[in-house]
């Protein structure tokens, strides 16, 4: 019997202390649950008791030069449910299949997910989210959002670009000052049970979200649709490829317009801009998209052709290699090395003077003018006029200059680019080379944005672009404005005279490769007042049927859209 208490009285000690110890353990664990990790299981406390969403905050609205609205938003509205506080899934189904006018399986799927929410349509209209709203089903949702809405549908719409569906920034503007444009998100917290069902008599608490800056560009609306009206003009009449246009002041680099048509509606962006038998969603239809989403005035680079031959005049005066009385000869070509390169006019121009061959436009004259700038020189003076950089616009996607490397030129190279042939360039490289040799000398930066305010309407940011002087002398400007003016007042591009003003340009007929292939470009810049240019413009034209002189078809769409903004800017008539 001794040994059966001992055994029994150990037992029941064994016991004791193990129920010490999980005292003690259970002890610890609480203190350490209830003091030292407390934040952290009050947080999963707060997690099951609270259901947080999201509030977007409005995107910043884009605005041109005068505070036009151009890209804004519209409400719209996303549809959820919440399944655990669903009393009757047949009639949610039902309702929510009618009003979205969605297939009635695909809703019930979503709506008999077990989910702690689930999304069934976004982007809603507000008049259809208010009439969900008006039905009062329990685990039905309507949330307001916020959508991009462009008041001009198709204006500037490469410029523009547009916004993904969670309103962020994808092509263009948009994208470029997504950190102005995109506002912080706000919530919603909502109290619920254990099960996730809303607490009655529980308000929601509602942290704002702050509203995304507001975007000063330098567009004009009425310069835009001027532009625009012209542009696609042209591109009727000529049955062509494509026609840009850009506007800029060319002391500071503000571009007032920028049009590549055919443009595209911003409030369909994923819809083609024509007819194809291509269907949605493949491979073949993302390629159309990205092509019509492209801006030919910075994505697309071109061999100027005779624009040019102003970069190549500036070069050869700052060099004092030839000055306004130099004479050349021109018999309709000229022979270099193992070439023969011909003159626009085959029966040739013969004696000429420095400015009547820019009048002309005269291949066999800019040959010479370029050989005896050199290769070395040539190149020195490209790269100060900006033509072996990149612009520095403020827009995504800006191609550079694609030329041969200094070693590699050889005579029948310089030939051909002295007048605009063998490298390619953008648009708005030769625009800003253009405002360096009529402006003085001073290098500017093309740009868009000029500002960006609050909600309240201050200044947050005011945005800055690189000026350097020097591309030029002050002489060189001046003599070049004075051959350029008469160009258009003598020579090949008097169809961009405007009446009452005095006028400064080139023009350009542009040969695209493979030279046989019988397609043109056909461009113009151009400039007033000629004297003290307020105001540049540049019109091409990619493959026109029929007539494809740059001076024939290009300079009067400039003299159009002059005579339209020339008195609208407040530009004076010469006296």
């Amino acid at each position: 019997m001794d040994t059966i208490n001992s055994i029994q009285k150990k037992h029941l000690m064994l016991y004791i202390v193990l129920c010490l110890f999980m005292m003690i353990y259970v002890s610890i664990r609480l203190v350490y649950i209830m003091v030292i990790d407390s934040d952290r299981y009050a947080e999963v406390i707060k997690d099951l008791h609270e259901r947080e969403r999201e509030i977007k905050a409005p995107r910043g609205e884009i605005v041109d030069r005068n505070g036009e609205v151009i890209a804004t938003n519209k409400t719209v509205c996303t549809i959820s449910v919440i399944h655990s506080q669903i009393e009757d899934a047949d009639a949610v189904t039902a309702m929510l299949a009618k009003e979205l006018d969605m297939d009635e399986e695909a809703v019930r799927k979503k709506v008999e997910k077990v989910s702690v929410r689930e999304k069934i349509k976004s982007n809603v209209e507000k008049q259809t989210g208010d009439a969900i709203r008006d039905y009062h089903m329990a685990g039905v949702k309507v949330d307001e959002d916020y959508r991009r809405y462009y008041p001009y549908d198709s204006l500037a719409s490469k410029v523009l670009g547009f916004t993904g569906a969670d309103n962020q920034g994808i092509v263009g503007l948009e994208v470029q000052y997504e950190e102005y444009l995109n506002g912080t998100t706000g919530k919603i917290l909502t109290k619920t049970d254990a099960k996730g069902i809303e607490l009655d008599g529980m308000a929601e608490l509602r942290e704002e979200g702050i509203p995304g800056n507001t975007l000063h560009t330098s567009l004009d609306v009425n310069i835009q649709k001027y532009a625009e009206q012209a542009a696609l003009k042209a591109l009727k009449e000529k049955e062509a490829n494509y026609v840009s246009i850009i506007v800029m002041n060319p002391n500071n680099g503000e571009i007032y317009a920028m049009v590549n048509e055919p443009e595209y509606n911003l409030n369909e962006p994923f819809v083609l801009n024509y007819d194809t038998e291509v269907k949605q969603g493949t491979k073949e239809y993302q390629e159309l998209l990205n092509k019509m989403w492209r801006n030919q005035c910075i994505n697309d680079t071109y061999e100027p052709g005779s624009t040019f031959k102003m970069v190549t005049a500036t070069a050869a005066l700052e060099e004092n290699v030839v000055n306004v009385n130099s004479t050349f000869s021109c018999p309709g070509y000229k022979i270099v090395e193992d070439r023969r390169i011909r003159c626009h006019k085959t029966t040739g121009h013969g004696a000429e003077t420095f400015v009547t061959a820019t009048q002309n436009s005269c291949n066999p004259a800019f040959i010479e003018i370029g050989m005896r700038v050199g290769a070395e020189k040539f190149y020195l003076h490209m790269n100060q006029l900006g033509l072996m950089s990149k612009s520095g616009v403020d827009l995504p996607g800006e191609a550079g200059t694609i030329i041969h490397k200094l070693e590699n030129v050889g005579q029948v190279e310089l030939a051909t680019m002295s007048f605009g042939q063998s490298f390619q360039i953008t648009p708005l490289q030769l625009l800003r080379a253009a405002s360096a040799i009529i402006n003085g000398g001073t290098l500017i930066t093309p740009h868009f944005g000029v500002y960006a305010t609050d909600e309240n309407g201050e200044v947050t940011k005011r945005f800055e672009y690189a000026a350097s002087g020097g591309a030029l002398s002050k002489e060189t400007s001046e003599t070049m404005k004075m051959v350029l003016e008469s160009v258009v007042a003598e020579g090949g591009g008097k169809y961009g005279q405007v009446e009452g003003y005095r006028v400064g340009g080139k023009t350009a007929t542009s040969q695209k490769l493979p030279r046989n292939s019988g397609r043109y470009i056909g461009s113009f810049i151009g400039f007033a007042p000629a004297d003290s240019p307020q105001v540049i413009a540049m019109c091409i034209i990619d493959e026109p049927t029929g007539v494809y002189y740059g001076g024939t078809i290009a300079a009067p769409v400039i003299s159009n859209l002059y005579e339209n903004i020339l008195p609208y800017l407040n530009i004076e008539k010469a006296e």
